[in-house]
């Protein structure tokens, strides 16, 4: 029987999938043990048990803090089964954080893993030990008494606690039917098999993983491994040897990581990639590399939470790599726009999923003659408020009930959705030209010297907050004190005006970071309109914060303590 999600909620989808896949391989550790999908559902039936036993009632609300694991479904489905209340709590967090969080949904009951367990201390939690795999029961019925309470779709599944990239936390209360309408709506772009494999690089505390990395291909008999730390290169490259996953989610910036660390370099090296003839040939030997060092099975590699820069989409398209973007907010559980593998364009996201009814509200015409406004969206994933905030609640919806999504976007005639930035960054030009920071951001972050950076409205223009790359600081530093000769060492591996900005910045390192940085301005105000090029740069010398979907919280910067480059002529800006 198909999921219907008027009828079916998060709570059915253990008893169908053991009746459905039962001795298949459901949840695992990368290289390690698995749990087949009725050892899931007696598990996850085991832990309902207990927490009922507790006195856990419908409604009632079950903080879960650890990280990614096969545990974490097992408790995720046990909270369900027992009618309670999900509230997933990112392991970044704080204590200060998780504190506030606690008190504020007023959970009762914790799953906690023994790395995270300190964080809720003192809070007056029932905390309970997320255990290892290796110390679960074995698949016995015996001595589970459990009757399930009534469960509707349109009860509270989950209220998810999301720092942002505005301020202070706030409470997503997301309904079962909320779930699994996005991940039935889900399936034009991505259609799970039972031989599938989801190698899980994402916390499962985030709406995006937890809907399309966990609660999508348990309803599909897929499989899914998880890494025990962070995927950083050293980890996740030994983890895709041993899985040969089929299926993964990232962020942008892990592909972006991989493929400026791994592929980029390689393909400048070669004379022929400068001729326009040979470069694409090249460019799909990459591509082929590429995906055997995912595995050599990879048909799906998702991408969201972030604009994916335009220099790496260019290469992806080319490479024929099998990528899907997708578009969406934990308010709305979370994909509304999506495109599938080999559906992709340019600086494009896709289109509208299958009930999701979006508008682009308040549009204006900007150059290209596209209109640009406030994408908004009404539909069954789009989410019934803020927790105990009726204030924000009612700031989010407009006077016909469609979302506020704060996103800028426009439409072309076949219904694909470019999105421009967000409604609180854009920046009004000095005549009235809109200015999207992230526009600009991503041809600053194209420079092979930039890590990342920032854009904002100074008193004077545009202005940005740049880190450079690492290595090149620690080589600047290096090569200052030799002279001619550090010159024409950095020249040889970063170019010439690096070597030039060294000879130029009299053995003092400080200065000739300021003389890269304006190098980077001067090469990037040359790419950009007149309206929005940059007046003056300034050196981040500390990676950016960041939230879980690695977004700069751009409600932090510029701080006060950032020191303007010595040396700095804003004034002599030119295209």
């Amino acid at each position: 029987m198909a999921y219907d999600y008027t009828r079916d909620t998060i709570a059915d989808i253990p008893a169908r999938g053991a009746l459905l896949y039962c001795d298949m391989p459901a949840l695992g550790m990368a290289g390690g043990s698995t749990i087949t999908y009725k050892e899931l559902e007696l598990q996850s039936r085991r832990a309902a048990a207990r927490l009922m036993a507790m006195n856990v009632r419908t409604g009632d609300r079950v903080l879960i803090l650890s990280e990614n694991r096969p545990e974490w479904g097992i408790v995720s489905f046990a909270v369900a089964r027992a009618g309670a209340v999900a509230v997933p709590v990112l392991t970044d967090f704080s204590a200060d954080q998780i504190r506030a969080i606690a008190e504020h949904s007023g959970a009762t009951v914790a799953y906690a893993s023994s790395k995270q367990e300190g964080k809720l201390a003192g809070l007056g939690l029932h905390v309970l030990a997320i255990k290892d795999l290796s110390r679960l029961p074995t698949a016995d019925d015996s001595g589970v008494a459990f009757i399930q309470p009534e469960i509707r779709p349109s009860d509270l599944a989950a209220i998810v606690y999301t720092s942002g990239t505005t301020g202070a936390p706030k409470g997503v209360m997301l309904t079962h039917a909320n779930y699994l309408s996005d991940a039935l709506a889900c399936r034009p772009v991505i259609s799970l098999r039972t031989d599938d494999v989801a190698l899980s690089i994402l916390p499962l505390a985030h709406t995006y993983e937890y809907t399309i990395g966990f609660l999508i291909p348990m309803m599909s008999g897929a499989s899914v491994r998880y890494l025990d730390r962070p995927p950083s290169s050293s980890v996740l490259l030994p983890a895709l040897a041993a899985v040969r996953p089929t299926i993964v989610l990232s962020v942008p910036l892990v592909i972006e990581k991989i493929y400026r660390a791994a592929v980029q370099p390689g393909l400048e090296r070669l004379t022929l990639y400068r001729s326009p003839m040979a470069r694409r040939l090249l460019e799909r030997l990459a591509g082929a590399k590429l995906r055997r060092s995912f595995g050599g099975r990879l048909r799906f590699f998702g991408i969201g939470g972030a604009p994916l820069d335009p220099e790496v989409e260019r290469f992806l398209l080319s490479a024929r790599f099998p990528f899907a973007i997708g578009y969406g907010l934990t308010e709305t559980a979370p994909i509304i726009v999506a495109a599938a593998v080999g559906k992709t364009g340019p600086r494009l996201t896709g289109t509208a999923l299958p009930g999701a009814d979006i508008v682009i509200a308040d549009a204006k015409q900007e150059d290209g003659g596209r209109e640009v406004g406030e994408l908004r969206v009404k539909g069954p994933m789009v989410f019934s408020g803020y927790y105990k905030d009726p204030a924000r609640t009612a700031d989010a919806f407009d006077q016909n009930g469609y979302f506020r999504t704060g996103d800028l976007a426009s439409r072309d005639e076949g219904g694909r959705i470019r999105l421009r930035g967000r409604l609180k960054t854009m920046i009004l030009g000095p005549t009235g030209e809109n200015i999207y920071p992230e526009d600009v951001e991503a041809v600053l972050n194209s420079s092979p010297w930039v890590a990342e950076s920032l854009v904002y409205g100074g008193e004077d223009g545009l202005a940005a907050l740049i880190m450079l790359k690492p290595e090149l600081v620690e080589e600047l530093g290096a090569c200052v004190v030799d002279g001619m000769k550090g010159a024409e060492r950095a020249a040889a591996r970063w170019g010439a005006v690096i070597g030039a900005a060294i000879l130029s910045a009299e053995k003092s390192a400080e200065k000739a970071v300021v003389r890269v940085l304006d190098a980077v301005r001067r090469e990037t105000n040359a790419r950009l309109a007149g309206f929005s090029r940059l007046s003056r740069v300034y050196a981040q010398t500390e990676p950016f914060e960041k939230t879980p979907t690695q977004k700069i919280k751009r409600y932090l910067y510029p701080r006060s303590s950032q020191k303007e480059p010595e040396a700095q002529d804003a004034s002599t800006v030119s295209a």
